[in-house]
């Protein structure tokens, strides 16, 4: 052993790289990870795989746009309990408006 070593050009941190995966500290509901603990056991796996697989779907779903047959789903879903509520109606959503058969003529 030397009795002195120059540290002069050494640099803080692991000596092996990471591998995809960093490692930190998060303040997570004591609810949440009871239940991820939970599911984790049920399926033989980590809870921290599961929460990572559900942090993945989230952002994966997120991240999609808009488009008209998601924004009327949403709306068949949301529209007719606002109007309801802002009426003072019951949350049962109205019948469907059947279309007539046949062209209109201007007349």
């Amino acid at each position: 052993m030397k009795p002195e070593y120059d540290f002069s050009q050494g640099k803080r941190g692991a000596i092996a790289p990471q591998k995809g995966k960093t490692r930190i500290s998060i303040h997570i509901d004591n609810a949440i990870l009871a239940e991820f603990r939970a599911r984790a056991e049920k399926a033989g796996s980590g809870y921290q795989t599961l929460m990572n697989e559900a942090l993945r779907t989230y952002l994966s779903q997120v991240d999609q746009p808009v488009t008209e047959r998601i924004l009327r789903h949403v709306l068949r879903q949301e529209l007719p309990v606002y109007l309801n509520d802002a009426h003072g109606r019951s949350s049962d959503p109205p019948e469907p408006v059947k279309k007539r058969a046949g062209k209109r003529t201007k007349g």
